[in-house]
C-alpha cells in the first residue's frame, strides 16, 4: 500500500494546481486521474482578475498574460450585455485572460511533477473508506489494482464526483431550466457562420472562430431540457437547434467536438468532512456564463493548499482547515447567485425587455459598475475576520505594490509571497523591533520583512496569508502574538 500525506482524485486544472501547491510545501502527494493525457477539447478558457492575481502570488508566471501599462481595464459582458468594464489595480495582472483549460492543466502538472508529486494517469479511484486518522483509496488501472493510504483526500473529480457520493456529502440541487448545445463545427459556407452573441425570441447563439476553418458555437434555448440530458449530441441536432434560434438555415458539415450543458447548479452542504475535502466542480457547479467556474476552482485550490500543509506539518491554529469550508462555500454561493441572475436576464421573454434595457444602460453608461464587475471578477471576495478586535483590513486582499526593503532591495508584495509562506510586513518608525520580538517564536513559520515607510501599506504591520489575504493588521504589536496563535498555533 502506498502511503501519502495527501491524495488528490481528479487531474483537471484544479486538481493539478492543488497537487502543485502540495508539492511546493513538500507534502508526499499522489494524484489519480482517469485520463491518460490532457484533453484539448474546448472547455473553460476564461480566468478572471482575482484568480490571476492569486496565481501571480504563487509564482505561476507562465500562465499569466503579458501586462502592458494600459492593461488594467478589460471589456466583458453580463448576461450577454457587453460593455462591462472590469478593472484591476495598478501593478496587478490584467483583469481578464483567455487561457484554455488544457494549457493550465499541463502547466500545473509540470509544476506538480517537478515538485515530486506522484501523478497516476490512466487510473481510476473505485472505492474510498476512512478511519479516524486516515483515508484509504482503491485504484484500478490496466496494470491492476492499487491501494493508497492518505492523511487527507481532496476530491477534484468534477461535477459527478464519485468521492463526494461515496463519502455521503449532501448538496443543494437546482434542476436545469435551460438546454444548451456546444460544438466545434465547420460550416458549408463560412460566410453563414454566426459570430458573437445573438439573442432572438427563441434563444441565444454564442459563436467565435476556433481556427482551421472551424467555429465554436453554443446554442441555448429556454423551453426545458431534453428527456435524456446525457444522450450524445449529434451534428444534426446542433444544426437544427442553431437554425431554429436564428431563424435561418445553417449547414454544418463536420464537428470536432459536441456536448450538452445546462444551468443546473449544485452546492455541497460542506466542502470539508473530516479528512476529505471537495474542490472545484466536485463542490459547486453553476450555469457557465461569465467564465467564472475555472477561476472559482483555482481559488479553491489556492485556499486549501496552504491550510492543508500547515495542518499536516503541525503549524496550524485551531480550526484553520475548517475555514476552507467557511470561506470557499460562501464564495461559491455568490457565483451561483450571480449566474442565476444572468440566466434570468437571458431568457428571451419580451416581458424582460425593460429589465434588460435597464441593465444595458447601467452596464454601458453608468461609470459606477464596480458591483457587477467585482462580482464577475471575484474582486469582491472578502473573508470573515478571525482575530479579536479585528482591523477592517482583515479578510481583504492586499493589492500588489512596489516595496523597498530596509537594506535597499526593490521587491513587491507578489514577489515576497512566491515562497508560499505567511508574510509579516513591517513599515513605519514603530513597526520593527517590537513586532519582531513579538513574532520571533514563529520565525520558522512566518517570513518577516521590513520595508521603507513610503510603501503605502495600509497599516504599519500587516500579516498576509500565503494566498494574499490579510490575516491581521495593526499599528500596535500588542495583539500580534494572539493573531499568530489563531492562524498558526502555539509557538513552535
Amino acid at each position: 500500500m502506498e502511503r501519502v500525506e495527501l491524495a488528490i482524485v481528479g487531474g483537471g486544472p484544479v486538481g493539478m494546481l492543488l497537487a502543485a501547491e502540495a508539492g511546493r510545501y513538500g507534502l508526499r502527494t499522489a494524484l489519480v486521474e482517469t485520463a491518460a493525457s490532457t484533453s484539448d477539447q474546448p472547455k473553460a478558457n476564461t480566468v478572471h482578475a482575482r484568480a490571476l492575481q492569486s496565481l501571480a502570488r504563487h509564482g505561476y508566471r507562465e500562465v499569466l498574460p503579458e501586462h502592458g501599462a494600459s492593461d488594467n481595464t478589460a471589456m466583458f459582458h453580463f448576461a450577454g450585455i457587453d460593455g462591462l468594464a472590469i478593472t484591476s489595480p495598478e501593478h496587478e495582472p490584467p483583469p481578464v485572460a483567455k487561457c484554455p483549460q488544457a494549457v493550465l492543466e499541463r502547466a500545473f502538472e509540470q509544476h506538480a511533477r517537478a515538485r515530486g508529486v506522484h501523478v497516476l494517469r490512466g487510473c481510476r479511484a473505485t472505492q474510498i473508506s476512512r478511519t479516524r486518522d486516515h483515508a484509504h483509496l482503491t485504484l484500478q488501472s490496466e496494470r491492476g489494482s492499487h491501494r493508497i493510504s492518505a492523511d487527507y483526500v481532496a476530491a477534484a473529480d468534477g461535477a459527478h464526483s464519485s468521492i463526494r457520493e461515496q463519502m455521503g456529502f449532501t448538496k443543494d440541487f437546482r434542476a436545469p431550466r435551460i438546454s444548451a448545445l456546444l460544438g466545434v463545427v465547420r460550416f458549408a459556407d463560412p460566410a453563414t457562420a454566426p459570430a458573437g452573441w445573438h439573442r432572438t425570441r427563441r434563444g441565444w447563439t454564442v459563436a467565435r472562430d476556433f481556427g482551421n476553418g472551424y467555429t465554436l458555437i453554443r446554442a441555448i434555448t429556454f423551453a426545458g431540457t431534453p428527456p435524456d440530458r446525457r444522450a450524445p449530441v449529434t451534428l444534426g441536432e446542433l444544426q437544427r437547434e442553431a437554425s431554429y434560434i436564428l431563424g435561418r438555415d445553417l449547414k454544418m458539415t463536420d464537428a470536432l467536438h459536441l456536448r450538452r450543458f445546462s444551468d443546473v447548479s449544485t452546492l455541497a452542504h460542506r466542502f470539508l468532512d473530516g479528512r476529505v475535502a471537495l474542490v472545484g466542480d466536485a463542490a459547486h457547479t453553476h450555469f457557465p456564463i461569465g467564465g467564472q467556474g475555472l477561476s472559482t476552482g483555482i481559488q479553491d485550490a489556492l485556499n486549501l493548499g496552504w491550510k492543508l500543509a500547515h495542518c499536516i506539518r503541525g503549524t496550524a491554529g485551531k480550526d484553520l482547515l475548517e475555514t476552507y469550508d467557511e470561506e470557499r462555500r460562501q464564495a461559491a454561493q455568490r457565483v451561483i447567485d450571480n449566474t442565476r441572475a444572468q440566466a434570468v436576464l437571458m431568457r428571451p421573454d419580451p416581458e424582460l425587455d425593460p429589465l434588460r434595457d435597464l441593465f444595458t444602460g447601467l452596464i454601458r453608461h453608468d461609470k459606477d459598475q464596480n458591483h457587477l464587475a467585482a462580482a464577475i471578477s471575484a474582486q469582491d471576495t472578502r473573508y470573515a475576520p478571525r482575530t479579536k478586535g479585528a482591523s477592517p483590513l482583515e479578510g481583504t486582499f492586499l493589492s500588489n505594490r512596489p516595496l523597498v526593503t530596509e537594506d535597499g532591495r526593490s521587491t513587491s508584495v507578489v514577489e515576497l509571497l512566491t515562497e508560499g509562506r505567511p508574510l509579516l510586513l513591517l513599515s513605519g518608525p514603530g513597526a520593527d523591533s517590537t513586532h519582531r520580538a513579538q513574532s520571533r517564536a514563529w520565525n520558522t513559520v512566518v517570513r518577516t520583512v521590513s520595508v521603507r515607510p513610503d510603501a503605502g501599506l495600509p497599516q504599519e504591520a500587516v500579516l498576509v496569508r500565503p494566498d494574499g489575504y490579510v490575516a491581521w493588521a495593526c499599528d500596535s504589536a500588542d495583539s500580534l502574538p494572539e493573531a499568530l496563535r489563531v492562524w498558526f498555533g502555539e509557538e513552535p
